[in-house]
């Protein structure tokens, strides 16, 4: 016999896991168009009514489409793990493995966006960032391509680890 606190458990990773295939798989279109839509709309509210300048601020596309794309990425790989971690034929090194990873995952997805968020405070740009291991894939709205602001960058983002990482900056319309 199942216990209540079992079947709770069961019951709310089961909701978690329904909603997070409903989120895979949505079409990208639907949620680059309705997150655009947004930003538009609520800029264009909280614009100035006493001068004629106007301001759109909108994130690229692209970036949307590439952090979409790492999500539903992750998201298969935290599925599994999770899958792993409830499984009764797991093994327990199994399961400790699954939660290193799961821990490593978090860990790179703040990382990421701290990156990201210091980038936008120190350059005034918006940017993806990408960390697979010692790799970081930066990708950044600017029109001009500037070696010494791709420079900056790199050395930017060095500080925030210890041993040496490959910086890899690339400039995005």
């Amino acid at each position: 016999m199942i216990n209540k606190q079992s079947l709770w458990f069961l019951t709310l990773f089961s909701l978690i896991l329904v909603l997070s295939v409903y989120y895979i798989t949505m079409p990208n279109e639907l949620l680059l168009t309705n997150n655009s839509n947004y930003t538009e709309r609520t800029v264009k509210e909280e614009t100035n009514t006493d001068s004629d300048t106007k301001v759109t601020i909108t994130e690229s596309e692209s970036l949307v489409s590439m952090r979409v794309n790492l999500e539903e990425e992750r998201g298969e790989t935290m599925a599994e793990l999770k899958s792993l971690l409830t499984s009764e034929q797991t093994t327990s090194e199994e399961k400790n493995n699954a939660y290193e990873q799961i821990k490593y995952l978090n860990d790179i997805k703040a990382k990421e966006e701290a990156i990201e968020q210091k980038i936008k405070n120190k350059f005034q740009l918006d940017s993806f960032v990408k960390i697979d291991n010692t790799e970081i894939k930066i990708v950044a709205v600017k029109k001009d391509h500037d070696i010494t602001l791709a420079n900056n960058i790199m050395r930017s983002v060095q500080e925030e680890f210890e041993g040496k990482v490959y910086i890899t900056v690339k400039f995005e319309k």
